[in-house]
């Protein structure tokens, strides 16, 4: 047993460096087994995913990889919220620590920088796992400019964690954030500072746009490739809709949509081992 929390506890699991390409890359690993490797959000580090979801993972089987993007949290090199940029690092890590045969998840901007890896490295990529992100091109439902005003604050309280990555007229939603919000905390020592807040609102000084992620390569992607995908969302996603996604059935053969009700930008977080048995069965069955 206290082997298996040594190898499956996210709130214990040590950071560990990687020089590669330039810059001292910032990373976790817990568990055994397919690798999986997590693209954080907009203003995330190593420490603001919730470890019940990545322990979730871990308990399904898989070595699950965190990281912080290149000069942000523990990373050294030059940021960038650029995903054709962002997609160097999770390439990078591929190649240092050897994996294989690996399951790339993005959330957020961080599922931008997913889909541009698999247009540019796909041979690297057995399944692509997208949670609260946003397709190419037009939207039919552009973003809330809630998101903006909240995400360029200095810093969020619970209620806008609540608004950003929730439901707030969902009394269960708002209870599943407080339980998501206690874990997420509960990390002592060795943790990741947060992202300059100055780097943060330059990238959404504009507010909502349409395209969000004007991308033509990466859409033709979507439409030939043979990766499975899978993107996870809430109903109710102020920055990146779901409803874009429905938009494109028909159109893209390998996407597979879940949605879960009352549930907003951070589905994994809301429902933490559901999307985890849910990712599971997705890579074991697709």
């Amino acid at each position: 047993m206290l082997d298996k929390i040594a190898e499956n506890d996210a709130l214990t699991a040590p950071t560990q460096f990687i020089e590669t390409g330039g810059r001292t890359l910032a990373y976790r690993s817990i568990g055994k087994g397919k690798p999986i490797l997590l693209a954080t959000r907009f203003r995330g580090t190593l420490d603001l995913w919730d470890p019940a979801f990545l322990n979730g993972l871990a308990e399904n089987g898989f070595r699950v990889i965190t990281f912080d993007y290149s000069g942000l949290g523990l990373s050294t090199g030059t940021p960038s919220y650029n995903p054709l940029e962002m997609a160097a690092d999770p390439r990078d890590l591929i190649q240092a620590l050897g994996l294989k045969d690996v399951i790339l998840l993005g959330w957020s901007i961080g599922g931008m920088a997913a889909q541009v890896a698999l247009t540019l490295y796909p041979q690297e990529i057995s399944h692509l796992v997208l949670l609260g992100s946003t397709p190419p091109g037009d939207l039919v439902k552009p973003a809330e400019q809630l998101f903006y005003d909240l995400a360029g604050k200095d810093v969020n309280d619970f209620e806008d964690v609540v608004a950003l990555f929730f439901e707030p007229k969902s009394a269960s939603s708002r209870a599943a954030a407080s339980r998501s919000q206690a874990r997420i905390e509960a990390r002592e020592g060795d943790t990741s500072p947060a992202v300059p807040i100055d780097f943060a609102r330059a990238r959404i000084a504009g507010g909502p746009a349409n395209p969000a992620f004007p991308a033509p390569p990466v859409m033709e992607m979507l439409k030939t490739t043979s990766v499975p995908i899978l993107h996870i969302g809430g109903d109710h996603d102020i920055i990146f809709p779901v409803e874009n996604w429905y938009a494109l059935n028909g159109v893209l053969p390998t996407v597979t949509l879940v949605t879960y009700p009352s549930a907003g930008h951070g589905p994994q977080h809301q429902h933490p081992e559901l999307t985890a048995d849910i990712i599971a069965s997705f890579v074991r069955d697709a």
